[in-house]
């Protein structure tokens, strides 16, 4: 029994976390927040290591919503810095990047082939309604 009880207590300490105290400590070299009474708020705050983010924001006088506005960057593990502005409104999350891929141009060029497929489906429907019209008169 105490073998067992041994057992046991040996498998949760070897399955505690296991921290490396050789991992790098990044300083913090700016953390500032402002919180006005009316809920307009500021944040900054900038790490040794590069990482970046700022922010502000304002109630929009919708109950609960909040406009905010802002930017964080970071340098990406292949070495390009990473930058983001972003506004956060009604119209929801819009980040801006160099790094974000861009949708295509609209109106974009449709292929010959999907119209062509738009073609056969609106001459299939149009049949089917007559054959279903016929059939009602006959």
């Amino acid at each position: 029994m105490k073998f067992v009880i041994l057992a046991c207590v040996a498998a949760v300490a070897f399955a505690a976390p296991q921290y490396d105290s050789s991992e790098e400590f990044v300083p913090i070299l700016k953390d500032d927040r402002v919180q006005e009474d009316d809920g307009t708020f500021n944040f900054d705050f900038e790490a040794a290591n590069g990482i970046r983010v700022s922010q502000a924001g304002s109630p929009d006088g919708d109950e609960d919503a909040v406009i905010k506005a802002g930017e964080y960057s970071y340098t990406a593990p292949d070495g390009t810095p990473i930058v983001v502005k972003y506004v956060a409104d009604e119209n929801g999350f819009q980040p801006q990047g160099a790094h974000l891929p861009v949708a295509p141009e609209f109106p974009h060029p449709i292929p010959q082939f999907v119209l062509d497929q738009i073609a056969k489906a609106a001459e299939e429907d149009r049949n089917r309604a007559r054959d279903d019209s016929d059939e009602r008169y006959n």
